[in-house]
């Protein structure tokens, strides 16, 4: 029988070679440290200008970690890489530049000129 199945580039021919279990269980523990970090952080200044944004850090450190590792990111074809940080890149650029937008305009005046827009 000929075999007529093609191996896609990027795929398990090029041979590397899987972690182990003992290295999953090390990214959990840094995992879990991480978390342990932003729970402290919480708890000692609700308050500070610091707390979201290093919440935020250590947040996008811990899906990183997640997704490069545990998704076997880090593992598979670069251009998966690219769609990926792509998507993530425009997703977090949408977040920052709706943040902004919030932040800095009054939704108060935008919403008052909308809905006085709409009255006859």
């Amino acid at each position: 029988m000929a075999q007529h199945a093609q191996s896609l580039p990027g795929t398990h021919e090029a041979g590397h070679e899987h972690p182990t279990e003992a290295f999953y269980i090390r990214i959990a523990v840094i995992l879990a440290i991480i978390t342990i970090i932003e729970v402290a952080i919480y708890y000692i200044d609700k308050e500070a200008s610091w707390l979201v944004p290093a919440l935020f850090t250590l947040g996008a450190l811990k899906f990183v970690m997640v997704v490069g590792y545990f998704m076997h990111l880090k593992f598979d074809d670069a251009r998966l890489r690219l769609i990926f940080t792509g998507g993530m890149v425009l997703a977090l650029g949408t977040y920052i530049g709706l943040f902004a937008l919030m932040h800095f305009h009054h939704a108060v005046e935008f919403t008052a000129f909308m809905t006085s827009a709409t009255r006859p």
